[in-house]
């Protein structure tokens, strides 16, 4: 698919990404009509014809996004290595959205759209020269007044040493087996009972029948895992936590999510916003950035139509300094990471949990929380942050 209608030399804004937030801006673009006579241009490498990811998220009732969920639980799971238990979570939901189902449904509103350009184009490199933003393309250049951009590199954070930089990194892989091994009403949200070897290891799995579902393996630590031992370690479960029979592989997912509380703010400029993973959207804590964008998304525009130069939009707050040290325990000692959430679940419910991870909790609720966690490890991490 390319778009190439209404292409003017120069663009009042670029969007340069078509993943998540990408799209999500140029959705939020078409639906306000402060925008209504803006030239956009979107630029992708991709066509985004191809199931690339899943996000997932929680939610109280009907969102925004539920024409697009394939899949919702109304239970999850969370197993220690000393303790597992299912909860009720109503009344959230654990949602799944397809890549493939959200690249389909948005690109064809930004096709719909009159004054929205898709082009298919690998981009180089991004230079805010002042009066405009150049676009290094590999088939062409580009300029607009102001640009948002999604691309992120890992050089983008360890360039630095101030804050640790681990990632959640994974192998997801949909299967079908031959006997029914999966409870298609619960998502098991973190499964730690498999061997941690020196790192923060788990499973997730998400069940849509009771033979079919994504079991994915993750780990939150700063350097990737040769290919096979995530394979490997898929297999041991299916087979011997699961007792399956036997299985078929469909479809694979693999990625990679920064853990960081860089705050990304000297990629910035007046001209030039970094979006998404780029702009340090991914919740520092769990990786999960698809409603961490969504909610940032609206700000973004709000800042946007106020005039203001892009670097002047700051989303820090309390939440931040909370992850930052619960990544500096992390990165402290990696293979007790799974103590940290055990510790929550054994002492929160998953309402409480999904609240203060959606960074909408009061200073009580936020101590009930830091008062489950392990004492010694935070105490130890705030004392180094502080002196």
């Amino acid at each position: 698919m390319q778009k190439t209608k209404n292409i003017n030399k120069t663009y009042d804004y670029a969007i340069v990404g078509a993943g998540a937030a990408g799209l999500m801006l140029a959705d939020a673009m078409i639906n306000d009509p402060f925008f209504k006579n803006a030239s956009i241009l979107l630029l992708d490498r991709d066509e985004k014809m191809t199931n690339d990811r899943t996000w997932c998220y929680w939610e109280k009732g009907a969102g925004a996004f539920d024409k697009l969920v394939s899949k919702k639980w109304d239970h999850i799971h969370f197993a220690g290595q000393n303790f597992s238990n299912r909860y009720p979570i109503a009344p959230y939901a654990y949602k799944m959205v397809r890549g493939i189902d959200f690249y389909r449904a948005l690109m064809a509103k930004v096709a719909a759209s009159d004054h929205i350009a898709f082009i298919q184009d690998e981009v180089r490199t991004l230079t805010d020269e002042g009066e405009q933003v150049a676009i290094a393309g590999v088939k062409t250049s580009y300029y607009a007044k102001q640009a948002f951009s999604s691309l992120f590199d890992y050089g983008m954070v360890r360039h630095q040493r101030k804050f640790p930089v681990l990632q959640q990194h994974f192998l997801g892989w949909f299967i079908t087996t031959e006997n029914p091994v999966f409870n298609a009403d619960t998502a098991t949200y973190m499964d730690f009972s498999v061997p941690q070897d020196g790192h923060t290891r788990f499973m997730y799995v998400l069940p849509t029948s009771p033979t079919e579902a994504l079991v994915e393996y993750t780990l939150f630590s700063e350097e990737l895992l040769p290919k096979e031992a995530y394979e490997t370690a898929i297999k041991d479960y299916v087979y011997g936590h699961l007792k399956a029979s036997h299985f078929t592989l469909r479809e694979t997912e693999q990625g990679s999510i920064p853990m960081t509380c860089y705050d990304f703010k000297e990629h910035q400029t007046p001209n030039i916003r970094h979006i998404g993973t780029a702009g340090g959207w991914a919740k520092p804590s769990t990786g999960y950035t698809f409603m961490s964008t969504a909610r940032k998304i609206p700000q973004l525009v709000a800042h946007i139509k106020s005039g203001q130069p892009l670097d002047k939009l700051n989303f820090k707050n309390k939440f931040w300094y909370y992850d930052l040290l619960f990544l500096d325990v992390l990165h402290q000692d990696n293979a007790n990471g799974h103590v940290v959430f055990e510790s929550l679940f054994q002492s929160r419910t998953p309402h409480q949990i999904f609240k203060f991870l959606d960074e909408q909790t009061t200073i009580w609720e936020d101590l009930g929380t830091i008062m489950a966690s392990p004492k010694a490890p935070f105490t130890k991490a705030l004392i180094k942050r502080l002196f």
